[in-house]
């Protein structure tokens, strides 16, 4: 009997490492498939690829119920298709986003080293405020404080709390964190995302050191 109850747990574990390698893999491939749309993609046809990669994306998200990871991406991949979309059309998919991840941070806050914290502060102070949309510049700032927070050398939270900041007019303050956001260690696997990102901080950066 112990002997079969050992197998039982080897099965068990060996099904849990499979579904999680899994997991890993298309969520690597969502984040691939998200640099490709949002930096090799040309302008007209980034509402298309984002569209299409939504679709992807909540597939995944379907296939791993509990699982924060597959939602923040979707989240985030909506957050790109709302951009490119644009207009009153936008702001649905943008409260699709917003609610994936607060559904997100419920099941795990640290996943990807709080990363549903960055998208909910940039869609926050991005998005507009009442009675047109749920944009709030006080939450934007508070959401993207705790991402930097949690994550302090990362690329993305410090880039967006910068760009946050040069939009309040706080450009001397929005430097700083732009050149900590040029200052983070390389992304494994992220290469693509790192080059794009990298270059958006530059021209930001360059931007608020005209105004300081």
């Amino acid at each position: 009997m112990k002997k079969f109850a050992w197998l039982i747990v080897l099965a068990f574990s060996i099904n849990t490492a499979f579904a999680d390698n899994s997991l890993d893999s298309s969520v690597e491939q969502l984040q691939h498939e998200w640099a490709k749309a949002n930096y090799q993609t040309p302008k007209d046809g980034q509402e298309a690829a984002f569209k299409a990669l939504s679709e992807q994306a909540h597939q995944v998200s379907a296939a791993n119920p509990g699982h924060a990871e597959p939602l923040i991406w979707e989240a985030i991949i909506l957050s790109g298709y709302a951009k490119a979309k644009g207009g009153l059309g936008a702001l649905k998919i943008a409260e699709q986003s917003r609610d994936l991840l607060l559904a997100a941070e419920k099941i795990n806050p640290q996943a990807l080293n709080g990363s549903a914290y960055t998208t909910l502060g940039s869609l926050h102070y991005k998005v507009p405020g009442w009675p047109i949309g749920f944009g709030d510049k006080k939450k934007a700032r508070a959401y993207l404080e705790k991402a930097v927070q949690m994550n302090p050398t990362g690329i993305d939270p410090n880039y967006f709390y910068g760009d946050f900041l040069m939009e309040q007019g706080e450009y001397a303050k929005a430097a700083e964190y732009f050149k900590k956001a040029l200052e983070a260690p390389p992304r494994p696997g992220r290469e693509d995302a790192d080059q794009g990102r990298r270059a958006e901080v530059q021209q930001a950066l360059e931007k608020a050191k005209q105004h300081g």
